[in-house]
């Protein structure tokens, strides 16, 4: 598949919405337990007291998910896992999806697109993708923050469950919560993620230093996630912990940022930063060449 070129097959927006999705799924898959020790690193410290945060429970990457697979087995990586593929299908299918879409409607399409013009795009299409799938994302990190206990003691036994007792307990905005921050975080991820990716493969072909290949989505992908997982990782920090409250433990996003900078202090925002770009680099990969070649194998299916 690597060998054909973009313009023998060109994707309809159609194929790059399912591909997009699909894509996005098939890479949740392979980093979810990444994403989950992510998580757990980033509301490590929250609600304890100063001698309680002495006693550290999770330390790297690494050391987080060996912890949680004695404590809790090896199924604890992949709680919320439902959650998140029903995230990914709703959410990436339109941020990445429709960017090439929302990117010629700014350009009124032009050959020529500027800077400007993508990260107008990559703000917009990162928004639109919240308010589809912001319940989905909700519940997929309020499951990776509960330890594994019993059934009895565990904040949510199920998905739809806990779509319903959130909405119960908290309303229907209980779904929606951290809206704001996370239209924040995905503006600054999509800006990142997919204008960093749409250069870095526009110099790499322009310069004739690589063709549009594997290794050019390869190479591509990881400067995307790099460069995503330095900037977004403080907004993503603030994201999780309000998400994960308690209802009445932040009066706002704002207010959860400012008391871990208080109780915390500034490494606070980058906690879980060497899980955040192992998941976000290794995602990147896989999410993007699959993309790459289901939009051309989708293409060729639909021709003939």
């Amino acid at each position: 598949m690597v060998g054909f070129k973009p313009t023998d097959v060109p994707p309809t927006a159609s194929v790059k919405f399912i591909g997009a999705g699909t894509a996005a799924c098939i890479a949740d898959l392979f980093t979810f337990p990444l994403d989950t020790a992510k998580v757990r690193l980033q509301i490590q410290g929250e609600l304890k007291s100063d001698a309680e945060m002495a006693t550290v429970k999770y330390r790297g990457v690494f050391g987080t998910i060996t912890t949680m697979v004695k404590t809790e087995g090896p199924r604890s990586l992949y709680s919320g896992l439902v959650a998140g593929l029903q995230r990914q299908m709703s959410f990436a299918s339109v941020r990445i999806g429709l960017y090439d879409s929302v990117k010629q409607f700014y350009t009124k399409g032009s050959e020529h697109v500027g800077v400007g013009s993508r990260l107008l795009a990559g703000c917009t299409t990162g928004a639109m993708a919240v308010a589809f799938a912001q319940p989905t994302d909700v519940v997929k990190v309020r499951f990776q923050a509960q330890a594994n206990l019993s059934s009895s003691n565990r904040r949510y036994n199920g998905t739809i469950e806990a779509y319903k007792t959130i909405a119960k307990e908290e309303g229907v905005r209980g779904l929606w919560k951290g809206t704001f921050p996370n239209i924040t975080r995905n503006a600054i991820v999509n800006c990142t993620e997919l204008v960093t990716y749409d250069l870095i493969k526009d110099l790499l072909m322009k310069n004739g230093l690589l063709s549009d290949n594997l290794p050019c989505h390869f190479s591509s992908a990881i400067g995307a996630g790099f460069c995503t997982t330095v900037i977004a990782s403080p907004v993503d920090v603030v994201k999780t912990r309000y998400m994960n409250s308690a209802p009445g433990q932040y009066r706002s996003a704002f207010n959860c940022a400012v008391t871990m900078f208080t109780k915390e202090g500034l490494t606070a925002f980058y906690k879980g930063f060497m899980p955040s770009f192992l998941r976000l680099g290794s995602w990147n990969i896989v999410m993007f060449v699959t993309y790459e070649q289901l939009k051309r194998a989708l293409m060729l299916a639909r021709l003939s």
